[in-house]
């Protein structure tokens, strides 16, 4: 018998910044911990937090989310956090040299592409290294996209 899998709650993409894939070439990944308060974590499983305009940077030692908008908890009243806040994301040592490393050697941007819960319920932000493209390859890849979206078309149509 064939028993299908239900979506884990827990697993579930919160906030993704899908500009940075057409702004930026990603060149690797790594999944980052977030330390959050209390309120921000019920913030983020209401599911409204942008990390559009947000970026990463290494700073003493530390690599700090900046920029990033996880909107108040309503039920928090003064307990409540700054929706604007820096976040502290937790990497390994090893990692965060690697990273700082090809931020100040290699003049790459520390980009977040989304923010989700892992299986264990935690929060996680998926963080890339990625260099800016130059208006002619962002052209490209857009002409790439419309084309296979065309040929989806056509395919369709035909048959």
């Amino acid at each position: 018998m064939n028993q299908v899998k239900k979506a884990d709650p827990n697993n579930r993409t919160v906030a993704e910044n899908r500009k940075a894939r057409f702004s930026y070439e990603v060149l690797d990944t790594i999944e980052t911990g977030l330390v959050l308060t209390g309120t921000e974590v019920k913030s983020l499983r209401q599911g409204q937090a942008n990390i559009q305009e947000s970026y990463a940077s290494a700073e003493g030692g530390e690599i700090w989310l900046i920029n990033s908008y996880l909107p108040e908890y309503l039920q928090a009243n003064r307990f409540n956090h700054e929706p604007r806040r820096r976040r502290k994301l937790l990497v390994s040592k090893r990692e965060m040299a690697k990273l700082a490393q090809s931020v100040e050697r290699e003049g790459m941007t520390l980009v977040p592409l989304k923010i989700y819960f892992n299986d264990r319920g935690r929060a996680k932000l998926l963080l890339a290294i990625a260099r800016g493209k130059k208006l002619h390859d962002k052209r490209e890849t857009e002409k790439q996209r419309d084309w296979s979206r065309e040929k989806g078309r056509l395919l369709k149509e035909r048959g």
